[in-house]
C-alpha cells in the first residue's frame, strides 16, 4: 500500500460520528485529505441490539444500513490514494458486512480488494451459560433477571483486537462492537509499534480517538449557537482529521475549503463529551488520563493537543446487553391559532382520562405540549418563558406498555382527537415501536476470544 506522507506523522480522518451521519464530508476527506486511514464510527449503545433484531429476521442483514452507500462513495478515492478504511459498521453481522463491501467493490470495478473482518465481540452464548449470576452495572439485578428478554450481548473490544487485521494487507477492516477511541488507537499502535503496556502512549492515543470519534462535533457541529458561538459555512460542515506523531501528540484540523471551524473551544467541548472523570477514562486498552491535557490554537483551524497519559487497564471488559422492554405507543396532533395552548391542554386531559378508563393509565407515560413543557416540564424558569401565548402547539402522548396491542390502542386514542377532542386539531400522526433497552455488565477479558477473517475478490468473498 502506497505511503503518501512522512512516516513520522499519521493522518487519521473521521468518516462518521454516528450511524446516520452525512456522507459528503467523508468523501471530501477521502479525496483531498491525504489520509492514511479513514475511520467510520457508527455504533451507539443500543444500535447493535437493534441490528441483532434485524439479523434474527434475516441472517443476511444486521450490519449498518448505510454501509453500502458509504463504501460506494469513498472506496474509489481511498483505493486511489492508498487510504485504509476502519469501521464498526459490521454491527451484529461483521462477516456479512465484509461480503457486502466486496460486492460494492466489484460493482465499482475495483479488483483485488481485501477485507479483514474482526469477530469475537458477540458473547451472548457465553453469557447465557456461565455468567447469569453476574450483577448489572446500573441496577441491583443480575443477568438472570433479564435473560429471557436478552437480544444481544457485545463486549467492548479494544485496539488489540484490530491489530491482527491491520497486520494483513486488507484495505478495509470491519468489526462489530469496539470501543470508539480504539478504532483510532489501533492504527497508531500498528504504525508506530506502540506496545500494549505503554500506558502513557495508549492514553494519548485514546485522547486522539476521543477527539475524532464524533466527527463534526469537533468542527462546529452540535456547537453552533447564533450570536454566541458562530460557526462559518455550517451548511458545508467538514469532518476533522488528525496529524499524530510517534509520541502521541496531535494536531486536529480540517480541509481548508470545508465549512466549520477547529478551535480550542470546539476541542474542549469534545474532550469533555461523555467524560465522567477526566483523570480516569476507562477504556479496554488503558485507563486514560485527560486531566493534564493542554489545547493550543497553533494556527487557524489547527489545534494542538498534548498532555494525555494513562495507567494500566482493568482485567474486565464492559459488555452491553440489549433486551426487550415492552412497546411505546405514540400519537401527536397540532393546535394553532387563538387559545391553542388551552385547547392542547384540554386534549391532553381527555387522552389521559380515556386511557385510564381503558386500564392503560398506570404505565410510564409522557403528556407533552411541544414548545411549552416537553423538555422543561413545569419548572418555574420554563413557566416564565411560556407566559406568552404560543401561536401553535403540538400535543404528544407516549406511553410504554407491555404489548404491541396496547401500544396500538394508545396511538389510536390520540388520533381520535380529530373528531373527539377540542376544535381545530390537525396533522395527527401515530407510531408503535418495540423498546430495546440497554444495560451493561463486566466480563473477564481473558474469556473473550477474537479472530480475524480475511475476505477478498479473488475468492468471491468467502
Amino acid at each position: 500500500m502506497t505511503r503518501l506522507l512522512n512516516p513520522n506523522i499519521l493522518r487519521l480522518g473521521a468518516g462518521a460520528g454516528y450511524a446516520g451521519d452525512r456522507i459528503p464530508p467523508a468523501v471530501a476527506l477521502a479525496e483531498k485529505g491525504r489520509l492514511d486511514y479513514l475511520i467510520f464510527e457508527c455504533l451507539a449503545e443500543r444500535t447493535i441490539a437493534l441490528a441483532q433484531l434485524e439479523k434474527l429476521k434475516n441472517p443476511h442483514s444486521g450490519f449498518d444500513p448505510l454501509l453500502r452507500a458509504r463504501m460506494k462513495a469513498v472506496l474509489p478515492a481511498c483505493m486511489a490514494n492508498g487510504t485504509r478504511i476502519i469501521t464498526n459498521m459490521g454491527a451484529a453481522n461483521p462477516l456479512q458486512a465484509g461480503r457486502e463491501v466486496l460486492e460494492v467493490a466489484q460493482a465499482l470495478g475495483i479488483d483485488q480488494l481485501k477485507v479483514a473482518v474482526v469477530l469475537g465481540d458477540d458473547v451472548l452464548s457465553l453469557l447465557q451459560t456461565d455468567y447469569l449470576s453476574e450483577p448489572l452495572i446500573d441496577s441491583k439485578q443480575t443477568v438472570a433477571d433479564i435473560q429471557p428478554l436478552l437480544v444481544s450481548a457485545n463486549a467492548y473490544l479494544g485496539a488489540e483486537a484490530l491489530l491482527p487485521a491491520l497486520q494483513t494487507e486488507a484495505q478495509v477492516i470491519i468489526c462489530g462492537r469496539v470501543a470508539d477511541p480504539a478504532l483510532f488507537l489501533a492504527p497508531l499502535m500498528h504504525h508506530f509499534q506502540w506496545q500494549a503496556d505503554d500506558w502513557p502512549l495508549l492514553g494519548k492515543g485514546v485522547m486522539v480517538g476521543h477527539l475524532l470519534e464524533c466527527a463534526a462535533q469537533i468542527t462546529g457541529g452540535y456547537f453552533a449557537d447564533p450570536g454566541y458561538k458562530d460557526v462559518p459555512n455550517l451548511a458545508r460542515l467538514g469532518f476533522p482529521l488528525a496529524e499524530v506523531n510517534s509520541q502521541g501528540d496531535v494536531v486536529i484540523t480540517k480541509l481548508a475549503d470545508a465549512g466549520g471551524c477547529v478551535t480550542v473551544q470546539t476541542c474542549t467541548e469534545q474532550l469533555l463529551y461523555e467524560i465522567e472523570n477526566p483523570a480516569q477514562y476507562f477504556q479496554p486498552d488503558v485507563v486514560a488520563d485527560f486531566s493534564q491535557v493542554q489545547l493550543i490554537q497553533a494556527a487557524p483551524d489547527r489545534v494542538q493537543a498534548t498532555g494525555a497519559s494513562g495507567s494500566p487497564r482493568t482485567d474486565t471488559l464492559k459488555v452491553t446487553l440489549g433486551y426487550r422492554d415492552g412497546f411505546v405507543g405514540e400519537g401527536q396532533i397540532s393546535y394553532a391559532g387563538p387559545n391553542a395552548r388551552a385547547r392542547g391542554q384540554l386534549a391532553l386531559e381527555l387522552v389521559k382520562a380515556r386511557l385510564a378508563d381503558a386500564g392503560l393509565g398506570d404505565f410510564e407515560a409522557r403528556y407533552d405540549l411541544i414548545g411549552v413543557n416537553a423538555i422543561f416540564g413545569n419548572a418555574p424558569a420554563r413557566q416564565k418563558m411560556a407566559d406568552t401565548e404560543p401561536a401553535e402547539v403540538r400535543l404528544r402522548v407516549a406511553v410504554r406498555v407491555q404489548t404491541q396491542a396496547q401500544a396500538i390502542d394508545i396511538a389510536n386514542e390520540v388520533e381520535a382527537l380529530y373528531t373527539n377532542g377540542p376544535a381545530g386539531g390537525g396533522g395527527a400522526s401515530k407510531s408503535v415501536r418495540e423498546v430495546i433497552a440497554a444495560t451493561a455488565m463486566l466480563m473477564p477479558r481473558a474469556v473473550i476470544q477474537t479472530q480475524t477473517v480475511l475476505l477478498d475478490n479473488s475468492i468471491g468473498g468467502s
